[in-house]
């Protein structure tokens, strides 16, 4: 199994058993996500309730939810939205924090591509959720979320440089 780990806070973020789709010359991953239920199954062991004297009622006071798969699976915290001056303020910093740390040609590729895949998302921005890893690090990559026309489940994106891929 590989785990994508964000290259700044070592937060994971992904897994392989999320496929994800190159998009904007392969700087930005997409990947679908899907609403899923967790809690209490109801499970008919074939018993007669009624014949057991017990009432309808009575049972198991289970609670379910209703979670996003990706969310849930790797603890992402939800962020307060950005206006598109503060994420550029954001993007900046991210550029300049994260260059450093990718090594020739990825670093190359990631400057050639980012400013494709910042103008990619600015139109959107009041339509993305904003999500970080579980460890809330403040230089961290943001994980965004979106739902594409028609779609009940969301879509999310993440900066395919911002990842390190591991082995498990």
């Amino acid at each position: 199994m590989l785990v994508y780990q964000d290259l700044l806070s070592g937060d994971e973020l992904l897994s392989d058993s999320f496929p994800y789709k190159e998009i904007e010359n392969g700087v930005l991953w997409e990947v679908e996500g899907k609403w899923v239920v967790q809690g209490a199954v109801d499970v008919d062991i074939g018993a007669n309730p009624s014949a057991e004297g017990a009432d309808a009622d009575e049972g198991v006071d289970d609670q379910t939810v209703k979670v996003v798969d990706i969310v849930d699976t790797f603890r992402l915290q939800e962020q307060p939205p950005f206006d598109k001056k503060q994420f550029v303020t954001w993007i900046k910093r991210y550029i300049k924090l994260l260059t450093p740390k990718l090594e020739g040609e990825k670093q190359e590729e990631f400057k050639k591509g980012i400013e494709g895949a910042t103008k990619y998302l600015l139109p959107k921005i009041k339509d993305l959720q904003f999500f970080v890893g579980e460890s809330m690090h403040d230089d961290g990559c943001l994980v965004f979320a979106y739902y594409k026309d028609g779609c009940a489940d969301p879509t999310f994106l993440y900066f395919a440089h911002g990842l390190k891929e591991v082995k498990c």
